[in-house]
């Protein structure tokens, strides 16, 4: 443990690109990915694209 909280800092955002921005406003290296859910969430959209699969 103690050597995971003396290394720096290294982060994935997914989702909300705010949260990137502030940790790159703050220094910290950050890989930002544009990530959404399936269908937007949608369970019809959802049951219509696990038939295509």
């Amino acid at each position: 443990m103690d050597t995971l909280f003396n290394s720096e800092l290294k982060v994935i955002n997914m989702g909300l690109a705010g949260f990137a921005e502030t940790l790159k406003e703050r220094g910290t290296p950050v890989m930002h990915v544009r990530w959404q859910p399936p269908a937007m969430g949608n369970e019809d959209l959802l049951r219509l694209l696990d038939k295509l699969k």
